[in-house]
């Protein structure tokens, strides 16, 4: 299912609600922009929560200390990301409009805060040298079950050449995920698929991956693209970069 949906009265895009719209997804997923000056806590009971900064000026404050972090865009910087488990307490504070996602599920285990900052993330770089260079993209991983084997989520950001595609070849996997899409135009625009469903994609929107659908993507010619990649873990099958290509497109893999 794909959506690109506004933001309401609390600047608040709501992408998915556990138990509410997209409850499949079983995450709480929604994107807030911050005025300058505005300050939102988080001490969850049952939540661990993730938070990653698109553009803006914010300080990340937790633990007695301050961590500045700014980013004009995804096109232009870094990320940065604060990731927590439940009960403790994180503020974010905005020194100029800013843009964050917040990602959050259920766990019960306890593993303190955990602040991200470029050199704290992998980043990949794939199909330069395949499909004639169709696929070339580079895909940025905050943490997954290898860094952060406590935690039920994954969070990353795969950025895409403009008329390139990306999660490819097509492949599936039990796990739900879900992209949210930015695109260095505004106008710019691609093609999201779930299986056999294909959706024209835009800035703001996201796609929601149903469990074992294929979920390859394409971008526009001219428009660069970005998108963020959240996976919840199922319980007693987490997301171990499970990757099942689709049968009919592995001779792909061979092909340079």
């Amino acid at each position: 299912m794909y959506d690109n949906p506004n933001f309401n009265e609390s600047n608040e895009k709501i992408l998915c609600e556990r138990n509410g719209k997209n409850a499949d997804m079983l995450m709480d997923i929604k994107v807030k922009i911050l005025k300058a000056g505005e300050e939102i806590s988080f001490c969850e009971s049952e939540n661990e929560t993730a938070i990653l900064l698109m553009a803006g000026d914010v300080d990340f404050m937790f633990d007695g200390k301050t961590e500045n972090a700014k980013r004009r865009s995804p096109f232009e910087d870094t990320a940065t990301a604060i990731h927590f488990a439940k009960g403790n307490t994180v503020s974010v504070k905005a020194n100029a409009e800013s843009r964050i996602v917040i990602e959050q599920t259920d766990n019960n285990n306890e593993f303190g805060v955990h602040y991200y900052k470029g050199e704290d993330m992998t980043v990949q770089h794939f199909g330069a040298d395949q499909w004639d260079g169709t696929a070339d993209r580079q895909v940025l991983t905050v943490f997954d079950y290898e860094n952060a084997p406590y935690s039920n989520l994954v969070l990353g950001e795969v950025f895409h050449k403009p008329g390139c595609w990306t999660s490819y070849p097509p492949h599936f996997h039990p796990q739900p995920e879900v992209y949210y899409y930015e695109f260095e135009k505004p106008q710019g625009f691609g093609v999201g698929f779930n299986g056999d469903d294909c959706y024209k994609v835009g800035d703001g929107g996201c796609l929601c991956i149903t469990p074992m659908h294929t979920h390859q993507q394409a971008a526009a010619p001219g428009y660069k693209m970005c998108y963020v990649w959240m996976i919840r873990h199922l319980d007693g099958d987490p997301w171990i970069k499970t990757r099942i290509d689709a049968p009919e497109h592995k001779w792909l893999l061979d092909e340079k």
